[in-house]
């Protein structure tokens, strides 16, 4: 039995939380921590399985490692979640549940800290907080700088696909528009994907939106003069970029042949369901940003405000995603290899090249 292949043994640790008083069961995983202590979001959804739960813990922590070395940030990578029951999603229930999830945290003395993730909120980091656990995304939403990570993150697999042209009106590092005029598919718009149509229909693109939450989308159809459709349809719609920024691996095999646009860039971690996956779009002349490369603008953030940065630096710190997109894309065609093969790679050079300077 290879027990990398099965996913047991990938993680340098992982801790199971659980309290029948409160009807809490968490995982926490702490996939790497070459670089620093592991920082990673909480996220709040029900999972079929007690499997599936830990599984998608250790899949989003190896891809948070991955981002934090890209971004040359000091944090391994880590992530956990809380499994939704349907029984605590608000209210004091909730408060309580969140509240001892937190007392689990902070027994780790800091080897892992929380943020914001999938279904869970600025209010859940305070009270995971105040058990004694240190909580980055307490205080200030890093959604916007999340969104603007991915714009410009966008604006670079635009650009290498279709081209660009200059613009005053971009926020992109550059200073190029490559989006005004092509049309864009984002499914979720939530906090980070609401913001992204925003940047993006102020810098002349056509929006297709989509949510989960049927008003929602249409509230943001309306804000930026785009259209509506069913989510399960966004991926596949007649676009030039389709953007995920909600669930994961909402790209199979089965759906490489049925998308029609030539670029994938979004929030969403970890939207390709196998490596086999990356391999097909490639062929097919698909352009893969990856995704833990252009959704880095949240934990940019966040370490921005650890460290006191002045604005103009942790505007400079997200917007350098852009460029950091085109060179991986570039060196991914001279390769002839997914891009998300390209970046893993470099992740990986610079967590040995960290672990020999440390040894």
């Amino acid at each position: 039995m290879n027990d990398q292949q099965d996913g047991v043994w990938t993680s340098e640790q992982v801790i199971t939380c659980q309290d029948d008083t409160v009807g809490l069961r968490a995982v926490i995983a702490v996939d790497d921590t070459t670089l620093g202590p592991g920082f990673g979001g909480v996220r709040f959804k029900a999972y079929p399985s007690t499997a599936a739960a830990v599984e998608e813990a250790q899949r989003l922590a190896a891809a948070m490692t991955l981002k934090h070395a890209l971004a040359e940030l000091p944090y391994g990578g880590a992530k956990s979640v809380i499994i939704d029951d349907g029984l605590h999603r608000d209210g004091s229930d909730r408060q309580a549940l969140v509240a001892r999830f937190g007392s689990f945290v902070a027994r780790l003395g800091g080897l892992y800290i929380p943020g914001v993730d999938m279904g869970t909120t600025l209010a859940d980091m305070t009270l995971i907080a105040q058990q004694g656990a240190k909580v980055y995304c307490a205080e200030h939403d890093p959604a916007p700088w999340t969104a603007r990570g991915t714009y410009v993150a966008l604006q670079a697999g635009a650009a290498h696909v279709y081209g660009s042209h200059d613009s005053h009106d971009s926020q992109s590092s550059d200073g190029a528009n490559a989006v005004a005029g092509l049309r864009v598919s984002v499914q979720g718009v939530g906090s980070v994907g609401a913001a992204l149509a925003r940047l993006l229909a102020a810098a002349g693109a056509h929006l297709i939106v989509s949510d989960v939450d049927s008003g929602r989308a249409r509230q943001v159809a309306a804000e930026v003069g785009g259209e509506v459709v069913d989510p399960a349809q966004a991926p596949f719609v007649d676009c030039d970029v389709f953007a995920p920024c909600a669930v994961s691996r909402v790209i199979t095999t089965d759906g490489v042949e049925r998308l029609r646009c030539r670029v994938v860039a979004g929030a969403a971690n970890d939207p390709l369901d196998s490596p086999e996956v990356a391999e097909a779009l490639r062929r097919r002349g698909v352009t893969v940003v990856p995704d833990y490369v252009a959704n880095a603008g949240g934990v940019i953030h966040e370490h921005a405000r650890a460290m006191g940065w002045p604005e103009a630096q942790l505007e400079d710190a997200v917007d350098a995603i852009g460029p950091r997109v085109a060179e991986i894309l570039r060196a991914a065609d001279q390769a002839q290899e997914p891009p998300l093969v390209t970046a893993a790679r470099r992740g990986r050079d610079r967590l040995r090249q960290s672990g020999s300077r440390g040894s």
